[in-house]
């Protein structure tokens, strides 16, 4: 069985418990290491790893990185987990289970160079990237091994020590033959975890489980299942790969692959960004709709900027609005044509907004598009429709982009007195 030691890659013997070059307890063994090649990287409490990196205060302390009292959390570090919070916790719920936690709000900003730096440094592992979010992706180290001089197993363990040493933060690897496993195996060791789940222990290792431990199994579908008789994974083993095409079509087809641990898609580095949103929670709850027109209108230039910045273009926008209740609203609408401008997004989502206003007071709103497709420079489809829109919405780009976001500010950005 192949051993070696994650802190200096050295080779361990079967049964050794400590390497024997280093000391160090940190072994990976398995009878498959030296034939998989398809990983899951993740990095370990993102946002939080980085402000405890940037603040030594920090260190030995619960961090939750989130808005204030009214907002959610965003990601927090291993000690907070152990008093129970969550990331998308309600932030009032996170204070009371750890009221000690040091409350950072988030900086975007700093998070997305530090994940470019590490996609930069997986890139240098292979061109099969496939990125999942800012601090996750799958890689494919199928056919690297000359190139490295190793397999996949020591080259992954050996870029998870470079991205510490370089950039003070730690991530987690599950390695295995396809997505489905890898992504499994990388949250069974966290953090600074690296485990290996290999196909043919998949199907016991998966039989116990509950069938929502499939991703893509939610709650309604789950219920479904259960009313039908598979409540666990090793249901849907013993069940007809027919008899569950016939009652679920293609999503019977794909949970009875899954059940046995097997997962065709491949990792795909040109995979598509499917839409792009923000979001923002209030202080406190607002049912008026000048205020919330406000925000909307910031938040629709943060997303017109990232349409640009992609080159996307997009034909249907989705409103989101959450209650005091915490009741989510999504209200959507198809464009005559796919654009990038803030005006047209924008346009589309205050008549949206416009039929939301009434008794409900709301906690957060979100404005989004989806329906993508490339966008061609300054003549995009959008352009052709409202020129001038276009081109005056482009000129102020430019001036922002030359002397900086607060050197024009447009239209409804201008509080009223």
């Amino acid at each position: 069985m192949s051993a070696f030691c994650r802190d200096c890659l050295a080779e361990a013997p079967d049964r050794a418990r400590r390497c024997p070059a280093c000391g160090s307890p940190r072994l990976v063994r398995h009878a498959e290491l030296d034939r998989l090649c398809i990983a899951h990287v993740d990095c370990d409490a993102f946002y939080a790893t980085i402000e405890k990196r940037d603040d030594p205060a920090l260190a030995d302390r619960p961090v939750i990185v989130g808005g204030g009292k009214r907002g959610v959390v965003a990601t927090a570090c291993y000690i907070a987990r152990t008093f129970g919070v969550r990331s998308a916790m309600p932030m009032f719920e996170a204070l009371r289970r750890c009221p000690q936690a040091v409350v950072v709000k988030p900086n975007m900003a700093k998070y997305a160079a530090v994940g470019r730096e590490v996609r930069q440094m997986m890139l240098a592992l292979t061109p099969q990237v496939e990125p999942l979010s800012i601090d996750e992706a799958f890689l494919d180290l199928t056919g690297t091994e000359r190139l490295h001089g190793t397999g996949a197993a020591r080259v992954l363990a050996r870029f998870a020590r470079e991205v510490e040493r370089k950039l003070a933060i730690t991530m987690s690897v599950g390695l295995s033959a396809n997505k489905f496993l890898a992504k499994i195996a990388s949250d069974l060791d966290k953090p600074r975890g690296f485990a290996v789940l290999g196909l043919s222990e998949a199907p016991a290792f998966l039989a116990p489980k509950p069938v929502g431990f499939i991703y893509g199994v939610g709650n309604a579908s789950a219920a479904r299942l259960a009313a039908d008789g598979y409540r666990t994974i090793a249901d849907l083993q013993r069940a007809d790969g027919r008899e569950l095409a016939v009652r679920y079509g293609a999503e019977g087809s794909r949970l009875w692959n899954l059940a046995r641990g097997i997962d065709k898609r491949r990792v795909d580095p040109e995979r598509e960004t499917k839409s792009i949103s923000a979001e923002t929670t209030f202080e406190r709850d607002i049912g008026e709709f000048r205020p919330l027109e406000q925000t909307l209108w910031e938040l629709t230039e943060k997303v017109s900027h990232r349409l640009k910045a992609a080159a996307l273009a997009g034909s249907t926008v989705t409103l989101k609005l959450k209650s005091a209740d915490f009741k989510l609203r999504t209200r959507a609408r198809a464009l005559s044509h796919p654009t990038q401008l803030a005006g047209s997004i924008f346009a589309a989502g205050r008549d949206l907004l416009r039929h939301e206003i009434g008794a409900t007071r709301f906690r957060l709103i979100g404005i989004g598009v989806s329906n993508l497709v490339e966008a061609s420079g300054d003549d995009d489809l959008a352009d052709l429709i409202g020129r001038r829109e276009a081109q005056a919405e482009h000129a102020v780009d430019k001036l922002r982009s030359k002397f900086g976001r607060d050197a024009v500010v447009r239209g409804l950005a201008i509080d009223e007195e």
